[in-house]
């Protein structure tokens, strides 16, 4: 790990919510406080930021450390797309949101 996530808070903190992509290939994510559900095509995270579907290729969890808020993800990566309602739409529900 590097210099970042050594740095991180300890047990119990959720840090600061931070996406790093490195070449389309990995994806390293903070201030995860749970992963709702995944499979090989898509991932969808609560973070401190909101929800956040990841949608690609054959995904894996490369690393999931609860106590620090990290996952890292490889595989092909097609699209991250934050699930809120900050363009002032009506509410559709949590799954309308995921699937239009």
């Amino acid at each position: 790990m590097n210099q970042y996530y050594e740095s991180m808070p300890s047990k119990g903190a959720v840090p600061d919510h931070d996406v790093v992509m490195r070449g389309r290939k990995i994806l390293d994510i903070t201030g995860v406080k749970q992963v709702e559900s995944f499979d090989n095509e898509e991932f969808l995270l609560e973070t401190s930021m909101g929800f956040l579907a990841i949608r690609g290729q054959n995904l894996q969890m490369k690393n999931l450390d609860v106590d620090k808020g990290i996952v890292s993800i490889k595989g092909k990566i097609y699209d991250l797309v934050y699930l809120d309602d900050h363009h002032g739409e009506k509410a559709k529900g949590f799954f309308g949101k995921l699937f239009r």
